[in-house]
């Protein structure tokens, strides 16, 4: 078998989201305080080759200018790593707003994954990136107002998705998606689907898998129509589940996160109710990660996948300061990456 060829990343938003001032907040993780955890890491002469990142603050200024860029570009290679995957600050309160909302919010959507691309470009131009995506969603958080019409909001995101997709085109860029149960109209394996299809722009919008989150799309957590397995269920049926899951949703999947979870849910501060990020080696853990990745990662090069990504969101910063943590994570990225053919 041929050795794999996929890179190994980090994601730097652990270091941000869930983060902040407020009560019972814990300050962020600065970026270059990121890039040294992630640089420390190391398992039998193996290290993390990249980093995936958020487009805002304080990592990041989207308003800083290509220079400001550049300075970035610096610091992260000279930490000896790539840029892979860029998330766009999408969310009202960053720079966008709802891909589901009146004409002023979907065009701050818009602009926001504008400003995305054009920083992607500066990476490029630098040399620190090579390959990677632009990572949307909705931005329309929890599925109250989704609700109230289902298939008009999907139909007014996959309209905000198909103009966010042109502007993408027209930079070189590809958009993913991800499938979270926190953002309406993605918040079920069906209800993406039913979405990414009602774009029908594969060569441009795809479908960004994360094994924490797509655990709660098969429990059906927001959506508990759509479960494929019931409480108390057996391994045959979560393998059943897990097979008829993937093989709808890894045709559109262009971008790869792994991931631990214990079937919570969990938030902190602004982002509240997603699936909880548990760390790689979690006594707690329900997904066996090699495994739960091999039916992702079928195919891969076939859909242009060149990295995956650890995300692990909202732990203490305890934790995340931590090397054992990293060296955790970074020997079962090692394990995800050697089960593939390349």
């Amino acid at each position: 078998m041929e050795k794999s060829s996929l890179k190994l990343h980090n994601a730097m938003w652990p270091g941000l989201v869930g983060k902040g001032d407020d009560d019972g907040q814990e300050p962020p993780i600065g970026l270059e305080q990121m890039l040294d955890l992630t640089a420390d890491a190391e398992v039998n002469g193996q290290k993390f080759d990249g980093v995936d990142c958020f487009l805002f603050l304080p990592h990041i200024d989207p308003a800083g200018g290509d220079d400001e860029l550049r300075r970035v570009a610096d610091l992260i290679q000279g930490k000896g790593f790539s840029v892979g995957s860029l998330v766009a600050p999408v969310w009202p309160g960053t720079v966008g707003d709802s891909a589901m909302g009146d004409a002023e919010q979907r065009g701050k959507f818009l602009g926001a994954v504008e400003l995305a691309c054009r920083m992607a470009r500066v990476f490029n131009e630098q040399g620190v990136r090579k390959y990677g995506l632009i990572r949307i969603d909705s931005a329309e958080f929890g599925v109250e107002k989704w609700r109230e019409n289902p298939k008009a909001n999907t139909k007014q995101i996959a309209e905000t998705f198909k103009e966010a997709a042109r502007i993408a085109a027209d930079h070189g860029e590809r958009l993913a998606a991800e499938g979270e149960i926190c953002w309406a109209g993605m918040h079920s394996w069906k209800d993406m689907l039913d979405l990414l299809e009602e774009v029908g722009m594969p060569e441009t919008v795809g479908f960004q898998a994360d094994l924490a989150h797509t655990y709660l799309y098969l429990l059906g957590y927001n959506a508990p129509e759509h479960a494929l397995v019931k409480e108390g269920y057996s391994e045959e049926e979560f393998w059943a589940a897990y097979e008829q899951m993937t093989d709808k949703l890894r045709p559109w999947t262009i971008d790869f996160h792994v991931a631990q979870n214990d079937g919570e849910v969990h938030g902190a501060g602004s982002h509240d109710k997603t699936g909880k990020h548990c760390p790689a080696d979690d006594p707690n853990g329900k997904l066996d990660i090699v495994k739960c990745a091999s039916y992702w990662l079928k195919d891969y090069e076939s859909r242009g996948i060149e990295h995956i990504c650890w995300d692990g969101c909202m732990f203490p910063n305890a934790t995340l300061e931590e090397a054992k943590t990293w060296n955790t994570i970074l020997e079962t990225m090692i394990a995800v990456r050697d089960t593939q053919e390349a």
